[in-house]
């Protein structure tokens, strides 16, 4: 069942494909500070819907150095591995309307295509009359039409994406089985009652096909704000994939202080040392999200 609507609600939503860092920390905290800024609820939910990329170990380890930045969530702890039934529920009122067709292209065969607007291979319809290899495994894919969607982003500004010539028709099953994370981050999402949705920049391409499903599944659309996101010195974007290294969890002061420095909230010399109980204190009295600057990529200092 859907959560009452009720106060603000935020949540911190990481893959457990590794540590975090100082990108992540970034997005966790901001997501924190808007949530409790308006004396509402924060969230954490554990994106392992993509279960072959899971480390064993990392969500242990997520929540352990989350605990010790002072980042406390409210309720359970969600694994998206564990709600395959509602995804499937969502996928099967798709279904019905008419909006998923089956395809069986393979990578290989889309690596050729045009990219998109988040460097995945822009769909060209090949399957959209039916399977071109029938004896093949699978994926569905939602047919997106001419739809342009309009949002109006609490950082970043008015932003608009017509979804066929920037994405195409998208995956939301895969052949192997396994829900994308457009899907089910879309459920997660209303389930959990989030208005706040405040995370990174790279993630800015995706909020047009998400509005789009929330529209199709009959759910409620949060505020979304995207945050720059950390860049090492050449450029590249801060994650496990360009090694990054973890947050010390037995020193988060700094990084809690270099992260609101990132964030535009220019915190005093002196808290710089200061435990993060104290850092926190100060952060959710000065917090405001309009000190963001409306930058996709920032470098780290």
């Amino acid at each position: 069942m859907l959560a009452e609507p009720g106060p603000a609600c935020g949540r911190f939503a990481p893959s457990p494909t590794g540590p975090l860092h100082f990108g992540s920390l970034i997005a966790a905290l901001g997501s924190f500070l808007e949530a409790r800024a308006q004396h509402g609820q924060w969230r954490v939910r554990i994106e392992d819907v993509d279960v072959p990329r899971t480390a064993p170990g990392a969500a242990d380890a997520i929540l352990r150095t989350l605990e010790s930045y002072g980042l406390l969530w409210d309720g359970d702890v969600w694994f998206q591995s564990q709600r395959t039934e509602r995804y499937q529920a969502a996928l099967e009122a798709l279904s019905r309307a008419g909006r998923l067709y089956p395809c069986t292209c393979t990578r290989r065969e889309l690596a050729g295509c045009q990219r998109g607007a988040d460097g995945s291979p822009l769909y060209p319809g090949n399957c959209r009359a039916g399977p071109r290899q029938p004896g093949r495994p699978h994926a569905f894919r939602l047919q997106v039409g001419d739809a342009c969607l309009t949002f109006q982003d609490a950082v970043q500004g008015e932003r608009h994406q017509r979804l066929a010539s920037a994405v195409g028709d998208f995956v939301l099953r895969r052949a192997d089985g396994w829900f994308t994370y457009q899907l089910a981050v879309v459920v997660d999402d209303a389930d959990q009652g989030v208005t706040e949705i405040i995370r990174g920049a790279d993630l800015l391409d995706s909020t047009p096909r998400q509005l789009y499903l929330q529209r199709l599944l009959g759910l409620p659309t949060p505020r979304y704000g995207h945050l720059p996101i950390a860049v090492d010195a050449r450029g590249d974007k801060l994650s496990k994939q360009t090694h990054a290294p973890p947050l010390d969890d037995q020193n988060p002061g700094p990084a809690l202080w270099q992260a609101l420095r990132f964030l535009g909230q220019c915190p005093p010399d002196d808290l710089l040392k200061a435990p993060p109980a104290e850092i926190l204190d100060w952060a959710l009295t000065h917090w405001r999200l309009n000190r963001v600057r409306a930058i996709v990529a920032h470098a780290a200092k």
